[in-house]
C-alpha cells in the first residue's frame, strides 16, 4: 500500500502537480510550465454568448426599421422604382450600408406594392430618466395607438416619467450622423470636407470598438457620407438624430437604471431609437 503511495506522488511531481490542491473556482487559471492555461471557458462562453445574442437582436432591429423605412417610401414616393423614386434610393443605399440584405429589401418594396402594408407615421415622445438624464424616443409605427401606450408602460414600469411635449427636445439640436465602423484619421477627414465644402463638423468614438461617428448639419449629411465613402468607408450609414446641448454625467447607480430604461425601450417593436443626454 505504501509503495503505491509513493509512486503516485512520485507522478504527480514529476508532472508537476501538486497533490491535494484546492478545488479550482471556475473562470480560474492553472500555471503550467510557466504558462498560464484557462481551466474553465464557461464564464467565457457565456458573455461570447451574450454578446452575439445583442448582435443579433440589433441586426435584427435595423433589418426591421429599413423594411418600415422603405415601405413608407414606396408610398410617399409614389413607385417602386429607386430610380424614379429618389427619398426611396437614399433609403435603400443607407440600408445596404447597414448591411440589410438585399432579400430583405425586395420584400419590403414587394409588401408596399402589394398594398397589404400598413401606413407608417413618426412620431417623437419625451421622457426624464434618473439623475438628471433625459430621453428623445423615436417611434415609427403603423399603428399609434400601440406605440403611445408601449412607450408610456415601458418608461412608467421602470420609474421614468413621460415629459411634456418640447420640454426636453429644446435641449437637443437635430443633427446629420454617419456611423462608420472604423477609426477615422480627423485630419484626413477634415482635408476631405472642406474640400466637400462642408464647414464644421464633429468627430467623435462609436459606441462599439474602433468605430466613429460623424456629426454635421442636417443639410450636409449626404454630403459627409459620400466624403467617408470616398475616404475607402463604404459601409458607414447616415441618419438624423437628436444631439444635446446640455449632457449630464449621471452616477453609476442612475446610469444603470437609465440604461434599462433605454435597454426596454429599443426592445419594442415601434421604436426606431432613443437618444440621450448622459456624458458617462
Amino acid at each position: 500500500m505504501r509503495s503505491t503511495i509513493t509512486f503516485i506522488l512520485s507522478t504527480l511531481l514529476i508532472h508537476n502537480v501538486t497533490p491535494f490542491s484546492p478545488v479550482q473556482q471556475p473562470g480560474a487559471v492553472a500555471k503550467t510550465n510557466g504558462r498560464l492555461q484557462p481551466l474553465f471557458m464557461g464564464r467565457a462562453a457565456a458573455v461570447r454568448a451574450a454578446t452575439k445574442s445583442k448582435t443579433d437582436a440589433k441586426k435584427a432591429k435595423t433589418n426591421a426599421v429599413f423594411g418600415k423605412r422603405i415601405i413608407m417610401a414606396v408610398k410617399q414616393g409614389g413607385s417602386p422604382d429607386p430610380n424614379a423614386n429618389r427619398l426611396l434610393g437614399d433609403i435603400i443605399k443607407q440600408a445596404k450600408a447597414g448591411n440589410v440584405p438585399v432579400d430583405n429589401i425586395n420584400r419590403a418594396i414587394k409588401r408596399a406594392t402589394e398594398g397589404n402594408a400598413g401606413d407608417f407615421s413618426e412620431s417623437t415622445f419625451e421622457a426624464y430618466g434618473f439623475g438628471g438624464a433625459s430621453f428623445v424616443i423615436n417611434v415609427l409605427s403603423d399603428n399609434p395607438n400601440r406605440a403611445n401606450a408601449d412607450v408610456r408602460s415601458t418608461v412608467n414600469k421602470r420609474q421614468a416619467k413621460i415629459a411634456e411635449q418640447g420640454s426636453v427636445l429644446f435641449m437637443y439640436d437635430r443633427k446629420g450622423k454617419v456611423e462608420v465602423p472604423a477609426v477615422l484619421d480627423e485630419e484626413q477627414l477634415l482635408d476631405a470636407a472642406i474640400e466637400a465644402d462642408i464647414d464644421d463638423f464633429l468627430l467623435l468614438e462609436g459606441d462599439e470598438e474602433d468605430t466613429s461617428v460623424v456629426y454635421v448639419e442636417p443639410t450636409d449629411s449626404a454630403n459627409m457620407l459620400g466624403v467617408v465613402n470616398t475616404l475607402g468607408y463604404e459601409e458607414a450609414k447616415m441618419s438624423l438624430a437628436w444631439v444635446t446641448k446640455a449632457p449630464v454625467e449621471c452616477t453609476d447607480d442612475d446610469f444603470d437604471k437609465n440604461m434599462e430604461i433605454i435597454e426596454a425601450l429599443e426592445e419594442l417593436d415601434d421604436v426606431d431609437s432613443v437618444e440621450h443626454n448622459m456624458s458617462n
